[in-house]
């Protein structure tokens, strides 16, 4: 392990350091906003040289950070006189992310749920090109929290603020609405089976999971609020790994616990602390192709791997807005080439750093 000796502490003592942390973080947030609401493209850092790994040398590298997207420009590629004149006639509307909470990568195109802008954008990276859903109209999204995406191409959001689950095509179109009207008071995470054909909804003020089939029929839920085995405080994020298993953040327990795929609770990882290995604020969850588990910590600023077992190997990532910097991250995804994708709210962006396998 990379770290000295993690010693147990005091949980209420845990507590207050974290809050402390949080109302840090907050009183920088209000210098932050009011300083740089109007950032443009053209005020961010060349990137194109700079190289960062974790763990630093003379360990042999894991992770490598690779860039960010932060709108239209980054995939279009797009230039600033482009961008500017679309500015001025009134045609750049949609180009940069606001404050993102989840992505989803399938398929060479990336799906990010933008809290912020209250759409979720679609950047095909193939053929540079960019889409939105839910902008207005039917299908129109106010809060989107959750994204996933079947093997058809269908996309699949949740807005906590309307408390809906919307389903739309690759491109952005509206297709139908999954949820009935009161099933969900505050849904958020979303991941999909695709064996069969199930599509679970993490709800925070039910502190539960619901299994649905992709025609919105009910099969089952679990979970409720508390702290015991299978139980929940505030829920967040979830993930479905290939084996059909589920890992659900459960995030005021400052654990993540695993079921089987249809809700039994197998085991739980993650204990409140303010050290590596512990866990403070535990939004998304991912696993790379060597079955390491990836944990984001909004409260930390970065993102901890741990061994199947739940061994601690790595963190990478800082509170700072520069390079391989985060801000309230939230939520992550990891490609088929292990290319590691992290929504970064307060940075605006989607995070890309690499996994390299031995």
């Amino acid at each position: 392990m990379l770290f000295g000796k993690i010693l147990p502490q005091n949980e209420e003592e845990v507590k207050k350091k974290i809050k402390k942390k949080n109302l840090f973080f907050t009183f920088l947030l209000l210098i932050f906003t009011s300083t740089f609401s109007f950032t443009c493209f053209s005020c961010a850092p060349k990137t194109d040289n700079i190289e960062l790994f974790w763990p630093q040398p003379p360990d042999e590298p894991r992770i490598k950070w690779v860039g960010w997207i932060r709108g239209e420009k980054d995939v279009t590629g797009e230039t600033g006189t482009e961008w500017l004149m679309r500015s001025v006639v009134g045609e750049a509307e949609d180009v940069l992310i606001a404050m993102p909470y989840n992505v989803f990568v399938s398929k060479e195109r990336i799906y990010v749920a933008d809290t912020g802008g209250s759409k979720v954008a679609i950047y095909d990276t193939a053929n540079k090109k960019a889409f939105y859903a839910g902008k207005r109209g039917i299908g129109g999204l106010n809060k989107p929290i959750g994204v996933a995406v079947d093997r058809e191409g269908s996309v699949y959001v949740t807005d906590s603020a309307q408390d809906k689950v919307i389903v739309y095509t690759q491109s952005g179109e509206y297709k139908y609405t999954l949820s009935k009207k009161g099933q969900f008071q505050q849904p958020t995470g979303i991941a999909i089976n695709d064996s069969l054909g199930r599509v679970y909804v993490v709800d925070a003020k039910k502190h539960n999971v619901t299994a649905m089939n992709k025609n919105g029929d009910v099969l089952f839920e679990f979970g409720r609020r508390g702290g015991n085995n299978g139980e929940f405080n505030y829920p967040s994020n979830i993930y479905v790994d290939k084996q059909g298993l589920l890992y659900v953040s459960d995030t005021l327990n400052f654990r993540i616990q695993i079921f089987d795929p249809d809700g039994k609770f197998i085991r739980k990882m993650g204990s409140i602390g303010d050290t590596p290995g512990n866990l403070a604020r535990p939004k998304g969850v991912a696993i790379d192709s060597d079955s390491n588990i990836y944990i984001v910590d909004a409260a930390f600023n970065n993102v901890q791997i741990f061994d199947k077992e739940g061994n601690l190997l790595l963190f990478f990532g800082s509170m700072g807005i520069g390079p391989g910097k985060l801000w309230l991250p939230a939520g992550i995804f990891i490609d088929e080439k292990d290319r590691i994708y992290i929504a970064d709210q307060l940075n605006r962006r989607i995070d890309i750093f690499q996994y390299l396998k031995k």
